[in-house]
């Protein structure tokens, strides 16, 4: 009887509520399939339900993180003889609506689908040789998944407009110099790096707090600054109303880590819908 064969992501849960998330497969770099991008939708919507889980830290297998679509998988899209089932998946944009941080750990090669999830991450840590491309114009593509619109506001109009036409690659040095990355760690640093910095997420912030915060964000993009106040005034009482507030509060006058609920059910209204509320 054969062995079933290992998960294509990889999760694991740790005691502080960070859930580890390992592109996994490691023989063809990391490449995106179909049944890994099914398993990526489903397996960001159980941790989103799930009130254990406060953040999220996302990775490779091996030398790689995902230098993008499975030449495979574009050659029959291409040819038209295994069409992608296009406008019959969920966006492939998860993370970005994903009421958690979400942290990038871009252990090598980083492009195409690769590079979309990476930018769509909150925060981006990345070894030096790591390889960044963008990668559509030299598969006659446009940029996929909202990146025109994410990229200039990580690196600049003129840095994102290079990365886009040119698809050249830039190493984790030069994506740090740009923006593009939030630090750099060495090899065997990377991923203890990017676990600690969620772990410390995990430990010290409000969950209910962070989800606020990335709406906020992600609001504010399209906001004047006096509509940027306004609605930070709005969500303000929004958050006061939680126990999270007064955990907050008091745990800074006594000293000791603070005792936050995870994400539940319940959930106010934001400017951009519905931010899941703390755990009953």
């Amino acid at each position: 009887m054969t062995e079933n064969p290992a998960p294509v992501i990889l999760t694991e849960l740790t005691d502080d509520g960070v859930m580890l998330l390992t592109l996994n497969r490691p023989e063809r770099h990391n490449a995106w399939t179909l049944e890994m991008e099914l398993l990526y939708n489903e397996l960001f919507d159980r941790a989103e339900a799930d009130p254990r889980v406060r953040t999220v830290v996302l990775t490779g297998a091996g030398r790689s993180f995902c230098p993008g679509m499975d030449m495979s998988v574009l050659d029959g899209a291409s040819s038209g003889a295994r069409p992608w089932p296009t406008g019959q998946l969920p966006p492939r944009t998860r993370p970005m609506t994903f009421p958690k941080p979400v942290v990038a750990a871009v252990n090598g090669a980083c492009a195409g689908i690769g590079f979309n999830q990476a930018l769509m991450c909150d925060v981006r840590f990345a070894v030096p040789h790591a390889k960044f491309a963008a990668a559509f114009s030299a598969r006659g593509l446009v940029a996929e998944d909202g990146v025109s619109w994410i990229l200039p506001r990580l690196v600049g109009y003129g840095n994102a407009t290079d990365l886009l036409l040119s698809s050249r690659r830039v190493t984790g040095a030069e994506a740090l110099a740009m923006g593009l990355v939030n630090r750099l760690a060495e090899p065997d640093e990377l991923l203890p790096a990017a676990l600690a910095y969620a772990t410390e997420l995990a430990r010290s912030a409000s969950p209910y707090a962070m989800s606020l915060i990335k709406h906020q964000l992600a609001d504010d993009q399209a906001r004047t600054f006096t509509e940027s106040s306004a609605g930070a005034a709005a969500l303000l009482a929004v958050a006061k109303q939680a126990p999270d507030y007064r955990e907050g509060v008091l745990s800074f006058l006594e000293r000791r880590q603070p005792e936050f609920d995870g994400l539940g059910e319940r959930a106010p209204e934001t400017a951009a819908g519905t931010v899941p509320g703390p755990a009953s």
